[in-house]
């Protein structure tokens, strides 16, 4: 028949792929009888081993570490169907998270005005990022100008061209070239209006200053391997008459290079933690094996995490890191990765609860019971 092709949700390949490798690890260290967290420390890798390259920064230890701290994780008995609350079987779930960095060739415009206010512009797109505010803000660092001096333009097809919106590669690509024509229109006011101060050196001109550049990748990619890394921390509850799933609380730490915005980068990841809670419980979408067809293609039927599925917590936190090989900005995105670790670790909360390891998502409570 011809039915459909399966593709990704979010962050194609690293999450249905983390998913596999980190129940397998999990799967490890019950077998070996050693703890989750110090299995994968254990087997820190100094390098890419499939690119035989040095990573540019990788600090996975450091989430670890910071994100075992804030969950309890100390306090875990490791034997399955040990933790109670109640009627409700309790699991501890862990898991890794990684995406690569993205970088595109990409092009801005900066045009700086003689009242000491700049335009900028880039034909890249906001699906909800905040990618306005954000490109606003590296401009404004750029030029040395308020926030409130800066006009950012984006949505056009005419205004200098920009990468698609998706990759988690719009800080990177679009970013840096924000900062580069914002940092050319800079020198150049400067240095043609003889003065140590932009707003006097636009005043002494009188005219606009522009300037276009196109910012593309270098070399490093050949002598690095470039990733965003994270760990992702999770308690479930468990009704063992019903075989109901409650996810109680996430903590989840990464290390993603520079963070620009640290308000609308931690929406970034809590949007990636309860799109990973309708992965791991609720998404699935049917065929009907007589016609191909789907019949719950439509949101009355197709499950998707609503506030009532939101856990009360969901903690995020960014390893400081400082990256000077990925791009100018340093940046290496968060869109995808905040996504990737969830389901696994859900799945391996689900399998501490219970003692019952589903491999095949999402784990409904048929599956269970």
């Amino acid at each position: 028949m011809n039915v459909h092709t399966p593709t990704y949700m979010r962050a194609p390949g690293e999450a249905s792929g983390v998913f596999a490798l980190e129940s397998a690890m999990d799967e490890l260290s019950v077998a070996l009888n050693v703890d989750p967290v110090e299995l994968r420390l254990r087997n820190e890798p100094e390098q890419d081993e499939f690119k035989r390259l040095p990573f540019s920064s990788r600090s996975t230890r450091e989430c670890y570490r910071i994100a075992a701290e804030r969950f309890g994780w100390s306090r875990r008995n490791g034997e399955p169907r040990s933790m109670r609350d109640g009627r409700w079987l309790i699991g501890w779930g862990v898991a890794s998270a990684t995406y690569p960095m993205n970088f595109a060739p990409s092009s801005a415009m900066a045009r700086l005005l003689p009242d000491g206010t700049a335009e900028v512009m880039s034909a890249a797109s906001d699906m909800g990022p905040g990618t306005w505010t954000s490109m606003t803000q590296v401009a404004a660092e750029t030029l040395g100008l308020s926030i409130e001096r800066v006009k950012f333009t984006l949505g056009d097809t005419r205004l200098p061209k920009a990468p698609v919106h998706g990759g988690s590669m719009t800080m990177a690509s679009v970013g840096s070239a924000v900062q580069a024509a914002c940092r050319k229109a800079r020198e150049d006011a400067l240095a043609r209006g003889g003065a140590n101060d932009l707003s006097e050196a636009m005043r002494r001109l009188g005219q606009p200053v522009e300037a276009l550049v196109d910012s593309k990748p270098d070399d490093a990619g050949q002598r690095f391997s470039m990733h965003a890394f994270g760990a992702v921390f999770v308690e479930v509850a468990v009704d063992p008459d019903l075989g109901e799933t409650r996810v109680r609380r996430i903590v989840g730490t990464y290390g993603a290079g520079r963070i620009v915005n640290p308000k609308t980068t931690r929406s970034q990841c809590i949007g990636g933690m309860i799109g990973g809670i309708g992965m791991a419980l609720m998404e699935h979408s049917v065929v009907d094996a007589r016609n191909g067809r789907v019949p719950n293609a439509n949101f009355a039927e197709y499950a998707v995490p609503v506030h009532a599925d939101a856990p009360p917590l969901m903690d995020v936190t960014f390893v400081e890191e400082h990256d000077p090989h990925v791009n100018p900005l340093g940046v290496k995105g968060v869109g995808e990765i905040a996504l990737v670790g969830v389901a696994p670790a859900i799945a391996n909360a689900i399998f501490h609860a219970t003692g019952r390891r589903i491999r095949e998502l999402p784990i409904t409570p048929d599956k269970l019971l």
